[in-house]
């Protein structure tokens, strides 16, 4: 039993022995940690949020038909540049049924009333001549011949309305529709033939033409209520465009929303701003962009990669490790100024001769099963 014991403790021993052995090895031939550095820097910082959002023309109107009818001819493509007053299309008039019946109706009234009137007026003017009727009396039944001829009148222009569009008073048979503003056409979503609805109090109407000044474009955007309290009116923006590649356009903010809106569980405030463009440029309608607000910005400041810092406990405790030797390093607070996301100023603490310890990526921490 004795042999039996000193033989494991024997194997336990040249167990550990040879354990101890390989981990002394292994521990010998590791190569040591090499940190590497880097040196402060001189560089432009610019502090910015980002707005997304689309260009627009800031004047945009839709011409709309006056009268119900069908499309008889249009005199404009998309794309034209159009003046104020301009021909765009002619509408042929659809009589309806009832108004038509209703205005004939009203006019066969008018005309009985107005022969009724002038045969009064025929026998008062008699009566007249023979002394037997005063003159007031005669001027009150020749007021109302004249207003049963003006009634006729207005009810034979209602039955050319109602037939034609057009009284005889104006002349022709359809309705012209011009163009309210100068600019250019954005879209025209009518054809020859098409049929379209008058704008009235309970209807909107079919669009002719939509219509908008391309020289005065907008950017409209949204930007999150972290960052609106951040910019005013009349801040910096530089509009980056997806379809114009390497180009960036400048413009003037104008406007921010007073109220936000509830936009994918976020709350986004409105903003515009004037989008300042050369005699040259041309921007089509609609493009969407992203505009950079330049919040702060200062040039040829000394700055380190943000990465670098390194934050201990309380305030005022931001600091990086500075080469005191080779692969030697002191803790070294700082005083920092604005950053962009990826430099940082350095106010104090370091300077460009200075090497910082570039940290090491934190492992992983591994999940229990």
């Amino acid at each position: 039993m004795k042999k039996v014991i000193l033989g494991l403790v024997v194997m336990v021993f040249l167990g550990l022995s040879g354990w101890l052995g390989y981990y002394f090895y292994k521990k010998a031939n590791t190569d040591p940690i090499v940190y590497q550095t880097e040196k402060p820097f001189y560089t432009n910082i610019i502090k910015k949020t980002v707005a997304t959002g689309s260009i627009v023309p800031r004047k945009e109107v839709q011409v709309k038909s006056q009268v119900s009818g069908i499309v008889e001819q249009l005199y404009v493509e998309a794309g034209q540049i159009v003046k104020a007053g301009q021909l765009l299309a002619k509408i042929k008039i659809v009589p309806n049924v009832a108004n038509v019946n209703n205005a004939q109706s009203s006019l066969q009234t008018a005309r009985i009333n107005y022969a009724e009137a002038q045969r009064e007026l025929a026998r008062q003017q008699q009566l007249f001549d023979q002394k037997v009727i005063a003159e007031q009396e005669f001027n009150r039944i020749r007021l109302d011949a004249n207003l049963k001829k003006e009634a006729l009148t207005s009810a034979e222009n209602n039955l050319q309305i109602a037939l034609k569009g057009a009284s005889k008073r104006t002349g022709g048979g359809s309705t012209l529709v011009y163009s309210t503003i100068d600019g250019m056409l954005l879209d025209v979503p009518v054809k020859v033939g098409t049929s379209v609805i008058e704008r009235n109090n309970f209807n909107e109407g079919t669009s002719i033409a939509t219509v908008a000044d391309m020289k005065d474009l907008i950017f409209e955007g949204k930007i999150d209520e972290s960052e609106v309290g951040k910019v005013r009116e009349g801040m910096d923006l530089n509009l980056t465009i997806g379809a114009i590649e390497g180009r960036t356009f400048k413009a003037k903010l104008e406007y921010i929303a007073p109220k936000g809106i509830t936009e994918e569980g976020a709350i986004k405030f409105q903003v515009r701003a004037k989008v300042l463009l050369d005699p040259k440029d041309f921007i089509r309608a609609g493009y969407s962009a992203n505009a950079d607000i330049v919040l702060d910005q200062k040039e040829n400041v000394l700055a380190l990669k943000e990465s670098l810092l390194q934050f201990g406990k309380g305030k005022d405790s931001t600091y990086v490790e500075v080469e005191t030797g080779p692969q030697q390093f002191k803790k070294q607070l700082v005083k920092t100024g604005i950053s962009d996301g990826i430099n940082i100023e350095v106010v104090s603490g370091v300077t460009k001769d200075n090497k910082v310890k570039v940290k090491e990526p934190e492992a992983p921490e591994k999940k229990n099963s």
